[in-house]
């Protein structure tokens, strides 16, 4: 029988940072103020064996920051204050001060980005974090949201430039469309909005995460996940779904293959798939071969497929699956219908938006009390999550042109 030894380096580690120095290191980075808020939900969501740093030019949006890591990015450019929705200044920033960067991403396995695209900072700078994060040899993840379609037509243009430039700088890119999240779950209003792509981005990578690290009944190797979201490279998809009843696991398996946030892509051509299963100890191995059964029928052929299964007691009878999609691009022509708004069409939502202002107007009193309430939780720099036109800003009877 063949014996062991450990080194006297480990065998000397506390066990509880035994599987500090032995796991896969997982490091989530947010770029601008979208990414930071989705950093401060993540952080709150108690998301286990993950390291958060916050990337900003802004530094007053830094100092909400609940992230071990901060770094201002172009202090000797931006002074501070942001770039004022410029991805070019962001860009710029990152490179200025891309020393401190390398250091914070130093020893990751893993590197998720994480930003709204459409602004200044995590647009221009989320590339540069990208490309610095696989030149130190990690896999590199984003997961991005796209602007609302209502928003201005140069933020519409600024996303699309910077997710195709991210996407020549990570392992796999996540998208995931704004305009899709009241599909997902009910917004009863703006503050609402906020926090829903927050929550869609902790899901993301919550449902990576806890396949990698020892949350889970069943794990995965380091190795696989890797192999699957770096070989198979590219465009990837996330969807999550839940289920109940007697067939809850193909239903939650259907429901996560089919969620609006796959926008109107099939996982057809997935030459790759990661699935997190969450349920409570009542799951068996039977519902667990069929919903993968399920998944692996709606994809390549000759898809690498790899799961985890999370014991959650809290979930009771319910049933929630993470599938993420990767190696797409087959679906290309789709991915870049359904991801790239036509000029003409965003000309359009401008002009309506312009049209409509008097009744938007109408409906909005007391609107500097809400705008007081937003300021608070997301004051809106060159990153938020989305603009709010400036009609809307101005309180009930000051003119736009003051």
């Amino acid at each position: 029988m063949p014996t062991f030894e450990f080194s006297g380096e480990i065998a000397g580690t506390p066990k509880e940072n035994l599987f500090d120095s032995l796991g896969a290191k997982i490091k989530v980075v947010g770029v601008g103020g979208a990414g930071g808020n989705a950093v401060n939900s993540m952080i709150n969501e108690n998301i286990d064996g993950v390291e958060f740093i916050a990337v900003n030019s802004d530094f007053q949006d830094l100092q909400k920051s609940k992230a071990k890591i901060v770094i201002q990015i172009g202090k000797n450019i931006a002074k501070g204050l942001g770039v004022g929705g410029n991805p070019d200044l962001g860009n710029e920033c990152a490179k200025a001060d891309q020393n401190d960067l390398t250091e914070a991403l130093q020893g990751s396995d893993m590197v998720f980005i994480t930003a709204g695209m459409g602004g200044g900072t995590g647009t221009g700078a989320s590339p540069v974090v990208a490309k610095l994060a696989r030149d130190a040899g990690a896999l590199t993840v984003a997961i991005v949201t796209k602007p609302f379609t209502f928003e201005a037509n140069k933020r519409l243009i600024q996303a699309e430039s910077g997710i195709q430039e991210l996407a020549n700088e990570v392992d796999s890119l996540i998208v995931i469309p704004n305009d899709k999240l009241n599909e997902v779950q009910q917004i009863s209003g703006i503050l609402d909005s906020f926090k829903a792509a927050d929550d869609v981005l902790t899901k993301a990578v919550r449902g990576i995460a806890e396949i990698i690290v020892g949350s889970g009944f069943i794990n995965v190797d380091f190795a696989d996940v890797k192999k699957i979201m770096k070989e198979s490279g590219g465009k990837a998809l996330m969807g999550t779904g839940e289920g109940e009843g007697t067939s809850r696991a193909v239903e939650a398996a259907e429901n996560a293959i089919t969620s609006p946030l796959l926008e109107d892509i099939s996982i057809e051509g997935a030459t790759g798939i990661l699935i997190n299963v969450t349920a409570s100890s009542n799951f068996t191995i039977d519902e667990l071969n069929d919903a993968c059964s399920h998944i692996k029928s709606k994809a390549n052929p000759n898809v690498e497929l790899i799961f985890g299964l999370v014991v959650n007691e809290t979930l009771s009878d319910k049933v929630r699956i993470t599938v993420i999609a990767t190696g797409i691009d087959g679906n290309s022509d789709s991915i870049r219908k359904a991801a790239v708004p036509l000029e003409e069409d965003v000309e359009q939502i401008s002009l309506n938006l312009e049209e409509d202002e008097t009744e938007i107007n109408n409906d909005l009193s007391g609107t500097e009390e809400e705008v007081s309430k937003i300021d608070e939780l997301h004051p809106l720099g060159d990153d938020a999550h989305f603009e709010i036109p400036a009609f809307i800003r101005k309180p009930k009877g000051k003119s736009t042109d003051e």
